[in-house]
């Protein structure tokens, strides 16, 4: 493993020779701004400041996470501490926050080199390309998407996903407490992960705090162990306690809460994530200009388009019902809730676990409320386990992150970013599809003749996006068009992969009489 991470090291060190273009972005300052936050206020103040836009909106540990790289950015650059100089940015300001990134990202290294213990490297040839281990440890290091949104569109991804890697690595590992641990750690540092929280629920009451199986697979109740469930009580009370307590006792959760769940910047971000909203919002948009050439709707009555803005606003669709985020949150319990159910009544072991966790995370990121683009990595690096353990899963994944990859292509938006993002896609999707081929290379073909079409439609949308359109009339007039269209045809990728994977969770044979838990 020693040299895919020397070359992917080499890929994130030139990656952030990009500074230029990265310092100029809202992730960027987001950031810097953080720094000065947690460096220059005391803590009873973090989730009050609000000088920039850019609030302290993550939980609080990734606050304390900032906190300490300040004390080590100061030996760089003090003016990037100033919560006053909004928009700073300088050589070493750049430099820091760059290394910052690299320097964090050894947990992610050595989160992978855990997670490829997992792996039966058995099964696979005496080529590298045919080593389970090998191949999954470079479709982790060197995933195309965590390499722009970290080391070119600027956050802290790697070290985050290092906490959700290795936490299912220590349930793989039977470590189950450990699991808990890192996995309460990491709802604190980044709040999106509550999305998964119930897969790992759902396992550790059903494989932790229940000893033994039935002969048929359904739980033994009498071997149900309430001291198991008292140490995970414990350890997500103390974690809590760690987190939340100081705010707490100052009287301000309301105020942490609302940083955190921010339901006012509507339904869906200013480039829509290619989910289940961009369809409905694309529908909405057709049939409003439909309404109007036809006269089936009266223009008076219509509130003006601004979902294809491009800003982060609420808004209300024109001609189909408004979505509330109540309404999200009914949409995702209800599509996740089969996944979590299966997991009780069909178990199959840290697979089956996994599974659960790439479909909870899959819908969320369908029918969230404001969801980002850079989501979809929360179902694409778990993925990356299972893809190299099963042709069907490693079909459904070769899908998911070439259409998901590409739907992270916006976020690079000028002219020096465009030669390197396609090459970097293309190198990393060529691996991709050879290396998990040479895997299965006994079981057939990995994609069906209609998703091969699916996916090499990805080829001409980009060529338009990225270089027809621009020079095209439409242009001025609906500058918000190619967004849309790669936020519409990504999304029909994912939900199809989505529904993939779920009907192979329900085909999927027990595994009971091989292993019991």
């Amino acid at each position: 493993m020693e040299e895919e991470v020397s070359a992917g090291s080499c890929l994130w060190l030139w990656g952030s020779r990009c500074s230029k273009c990265s310092s100029s972005r809202p992730n960027f300052e987001v950031h810097r701004n953080w720094l000065a936050i947690t460096h220059s206020l005391p803590a009873s103040q973090w989730y009050y400041e609000a000088t920039s836009e850019w609030t302290l909106d993550y939980p609080p540990f990734f606050a304390w996470f900032e906190y300490v790289l300040s004390h080590v950015a100061k030996y760089f650059d003090k003016e990037m501490l100033v919560v006053q100089n909004l928009n700073y940015s300088s050589h070493e300001t750049i430099l820091f926050q760059r290394l910052s990134v690299i320097f964090t990202d050894v947990l992610f290294i050595y989160a992978v080199h855990e997670c490829c213990k997992c792996v039966n490297g058995k099964r696979g040839g005496k080529e590298p390309l045919e080593n389970p281990q090998f191949v999954l440890s470079v479709l982790l290091l060197w995933n195309f998407g965590l390499l722009i949104v970290d080391h070119i569109h600027f956050q802290y991804n790697g070290f985050l996903f290092g906490f959700m890697l290795l936490s299912i690595a220590r349930l793989f590992q039977k470590r189950h407490l450990e699991g808990a641990f890192l996995f309460a750690i990491l709802l604190y540092l980044k709040h999106i992960n509550l999305y998964v929280a119930p897969a790992y629920g759902m396992y550790l009451l059903r494989s932790y705090c229940f000893t033994a199986n039935n002969p048929d697979g359904s739980v033994r109740w009498h071997s149900f162990s309430f001291l198991r469930l008292i140490a995970l009580g414990l350890i997500v009370c103390f974690v809590t306690a760690c987190s939340l307590g100081p705010f707490i006792a100052w009287g301000q959760l309301p105020q942490v809460l609302s940083r955190l769940f921010p339901f006012k910047r509507g339904l869906c971000h200013a480039y829509w994530a290619p989910n289940f909203w961009a369809i409905y919002n694309a529908i909405d948009k057709a049939l409003s200009v439909i309404g109007l050439k036809y006269k089936f709707l009266n223009p008076p009555k219509m509130p003006k388009a601004i979902m294809t803005g491009g800003l982060v606003q609420e808004f209300q669709h024109t001609v189909l019902p408004s979505v509330t985020p109540l309404a999200t949150l009914a949409c995702t319990a209800i599509f996740m809730l089969p996944s979590v159910f299966c997991l009780w009544f069909k178990p199959q072991g840290p697979q089956g676990f996994l599974r659960c966790l790439v479909l909870c995370a899959l819908s969320s990121f369908m029918f969230g409320w404001h969801v980002h683009e850079k989501a979809i990595l929360l179902a694409i690096l778990p993925l990356s386990l299972l893809s190299v353990e099963r042709s069907r899963d490693a079909g459904v994944y070769l899908i998911l992150a070439t259409t998901g990859h590409l739907s992270l292509f916006p976020l690079l938006f000028t002219a020096p970013e465009l030669p390197i993002k396609i090459l970097l896609m293309l190198l990393f999707t060529v691996y991709s599809f050879s290396s998990l081929k040479a895997v299965f290379r006994k079981e057939g073909p990995l994609l069906n003749w209609l998703e091969t079409l699916y996916l090499t439609g990805l080829i001409p949308l980009e060529i338009f996006c990225e270089i027809v359109f621009p020079f095209t009339a439409w242009m001025s007039k609906f500058p918000f068009l190619p967004l849309m269209l790669i936020s519409v045809y990504c999304a029909l990728g994912i939900m199809y992969a989505w529904l993939k994977l779920y009907i192979s969770a329900f085909r999927r044979p027990p595994t009971f009489r091989q292993k019991a838990e």
